[in-house]
């Protein structure tokens, strides 16, 4: 009676854990992007860029300028430029524009030989000039409006840097400019664009020099702008998975049931009459999960969540076979920093990892391997923030 108990009982045990192992929760993850959220995702390096021409008109503001009527001082202008948003907000460019200066001269710098006005000794003035630029732009319709992909126009204001050559007799002036860029997207990549600029100028660049101690060129420059892919942004996005909640309680109606049929088996063992019985030898082969741990960019730190997760793996460990070691490796998102810096950042992360695990929460330094992979592609759902991380797993 007392073999045939234990036999029956040990046939159970068998049932449960080899039923619970052929049972199959269907698992479905569903991925939702936050599309109200003013939070973006910022892309890699090589993603945003864009290159923009064009043509237009300027009028230069020289020393005698004023004295003649704006559409004849009105001459051909030109633009090239290569840049790249940063963020929906900043942007960077640099470029070359210019072509041609019209003015009017007293001392014959430039001159063309036809007299304008003899009363003043003042005669036409062209000449040929480039200028090259550096520019920040700031998007002022994401900032107010924050970023949209679906919007059609926007208007960025910006500062800039320049460097300005006239031709024989040459002169070199460095420019300060400002403007307002406006694009209005026609079709993907491709935007309309209007650059409305200024730049001022030493007052000699014109070859002469006057009562101001500055000269300035207003432009307006009508072109294309062509943004390479990647040219959007994306949103934060959440990972949500759900159970088929039929087949969860149809298996928790299964654990229970065989859990009664344990309890009275046990009940019939211990009403058995003997002094000898078989022992049972019960060993627990418990073995924590995989867990993922993340870090913000260019951070090792532990957050108060990152340490609670930790504290639940560690008291599965210490619960489990002593002879189980885990890995525990860092890792660091590649698509920021330097392989240099993403190599520190990942051994930065599995040591605080490691040492949460032993410190805090005192598992045994003997169940626990560090390494680091330093920068990796994106490792799971597209998204660099879960490559910034340490992966626990056991490594036996």
């Amino acid at each position: 009676m007392k073999t045939r108990l234990l036999i029956i009982l040990g046939c159970s045990a068998c049932y449960l854990v080899g039923h619970s192992q052929e049972t199959t929760i269907r698992v479905d993850t569903t991925l939702i992007e936050h599309k109200d959220s003013k939070e973006i995702i910022l892309n890699k390096f090589m993603n945003n860029w864009f290159i923009q021409g064009g043509a237009g008109v300027q009028h230069y503001f020289g020393d005698h300028n004023r004295q003649a009527k704006i559409m004849e001082m009105m001459s051909p202008y030109f633009g090239l430029h290569f840049g790249k948003w940063f963020s929906p907000l900043v942007a960077g460019r640099i470029g070359v524009n210019g072509y041609q200066i019209k003015g009017l001269t007293q001392n014959g710098s430039h001159s063309t030989g036809e007299v304008y006005d003899a009363s003043q000794s003042l005669s036409h003035q062209e000449f040929k000039y480039w200028h090259a630029n550096a520019d920040a732009l700031l998007n002022l319709t994401n900032l107010i409006s924050g970023y949209n992909p679906d919007r059609k126009y926007n208007i960025s204001p910006y500062l800039g840097l320049g460097w300005m050559v006239s031709e024989e007799p040459k002169q070199r002036e460095v420019s300060a400019n400002l403007g307002f860029y406006q694009s209005l997207n026609l079709s993907g990549g491709l935007d309309l664009f209007l650059d409305i600029r200024g730049a001022m100028v030493n007052d000699r660049f014109d070859g002469e020099i006057g009562g101001r101690r500055n000269e300035g060129q207003v432009a307006a420059l009508l072109g294309l702008t062509y943004r390479f892919k990647k040219r959007d942004w994306d949103k934060p996005k959440e990972t949500i998975i759900t159970y088929d909640e039929q087949e969860h309680k149809k298996l928790i109606a299964r654990v229970n049931q065989l859990a009664k049929d344990n309890d009275a088996l046990a009940k019939q063992l211990a009403e058995a009459k003997g002094k000898t019985i078989t022992d049972i030898v019960v060993e627990k082969k418990v073995l924590a999960a995989p867990i993922l741990v993340t870090f913000e960019i260019n951070k090792s730190i532990l957050s108060n969540e990152a340490r609670v997760n930790l504290g639940f793996f560690a008291k599965v460990i210490k619960q489990g076979n002593p002879d189980i070691v885990y890995r525990v490796t860092g890792y660091a998102d590649a698509g920021t920093g330097t392989s240099e810096i993403n190599e520190r950042l990942s051994s930065e992360r599995a040591n605080a990892v490691y040492k949460c695990l032993v410190n805090e929460f005192h598992v045994s330094p003997k169940q626990l391997k560090v390494d680091y992979k330093g920068g990796v592609e994106n490792m799971y759902y597209n998204d660099p923030k879960l490559s910034r991380a340490v992966i626990s797993i056991a490594d036996n």
